[in-house]
């Protein structure tokens, strides 16, 4: 069984694919292969999917990604909320936003004040593109009602780089790629882009205590190709379920910054239909385009 993910090995997403997919294999007596298809924004991984037969052996690990493409790929040859049947939800992930030290800012409402007094002088880089990276930050530009010139890089990684060396100012980003840093002092956390706080770093508050409404993470699942027997998926449903009450499972899923998303394919899929519609709103907003 083939666990097609769309970016290259390494990252979270990946991590997460290889972990449900270890999870699925000890309980199904089934091996499962994760297969790297990076490129075209995850486009060439669900096209593989899309193609493939639909009778359980093929999944997708779907991601925030999925619904962005919707909008910024108008040209796309699928629909994914048509052409791919969600199986289950696995987690969320909220960014944290982190600045240069450099910069005297020590919370969001600094932020806001000092990006306001430096009008389209203060940049804002971001993981690629159209990635949650970059659209949470043109959210809260859209909400905050603030310039920040966006600067594009290839990977968090390398965006965090360009960070700590001060050539870039603010980043919004996930923890597994920052918080490392954070402790170090490299770089200064001001808030995390969820509803909640997060339970590894309480004292940070979340952006919606500034900006009231704002909220943005990243989300992750398993879909399958369209008509999928329904019995497949339940079944793939069930054991994704419980894996995510298993307390490694869901230890694990904490170190990567995650909150368990549990809950049945309809769930899924009505979660997929709203990111969906809520990222286009911001994209439309910001202009932005595919690369």
């Amino acid at each position: 069984m083939r666990i097609i993910v769309g970016i290259t090995p390494g990252g979270a997403s990946d991590v997460l694919a290889r972990l449900m997919g270890q999870w699925l294999s000890e309980r199904l007596g089934q091996p499962f292969v994760v297969e790297n298809r990076p490129g075209a924004g995850g486009n060439i991984a669900t096209e593989a999917v899309v193609r493939a037969p639909a009778d359980g052996y093929t999944l997708i690990l779907v991601f925030t990604s999925h619904a962005i493409n919707a909008t910024l790929y108008d040209k796309a040859s699928f629909n994914f909320i048509r052409d791919i049947a969600p199986v289950a939800s696995i987690m969320s992930q909220m960014n944290l936003v982190v600045v240069n030290p450099s910069i005297p800012v020590k919370t969001i409402s600094e932020l806001i004040a000092y990006a306001r007094a430096h009008a389209g002088k203060l940049t804002m880089a971001s993981a690629g593109n159209g990635t949650i990276s970059h659209i949470s930050g043109e959210l809260f530009k859209m909400m905050a009602g603030v310039d920040l010139v966006h600067i594009p890089y290839r990977g968090g990684a390398s965006a965090v780089t360009e960070l700590i060396a001060g050539r870039v100012q603010v980043l919004f980003i996930g923890p597994a790629a920052s918080v490392e840093y954070v402790r170090a002092g490299k770089l200064r956390a001001l808030a995390v882009t969820s509803k909640k706080r997060w339970d590894v770093l309480p004292e940070l508050p979340t952006v919606d205590e500034f900006v009231p409404g704002y909220e943005a993470s990243a989300f992750f699942g398993l879909g399958a190709p369209r008509n999928t027997p329904a019995q497949i998926v339940d079944r793939l449903n069930q054991e994704i379920n419980a894996g995510l009450a298993d307390p490694k499972i869901k230890a694990r899923l904490v170190d990567l910054g995650g909150t368990v998303l549990a809950g049945a394919p309809t769930n899924f899929g009505e979660l997929i239909a709203a990111e969906t519609e809520k990222w286009m709103k911001v994209i439309k907003f910001a202009g932005i385009k595919a690369e």
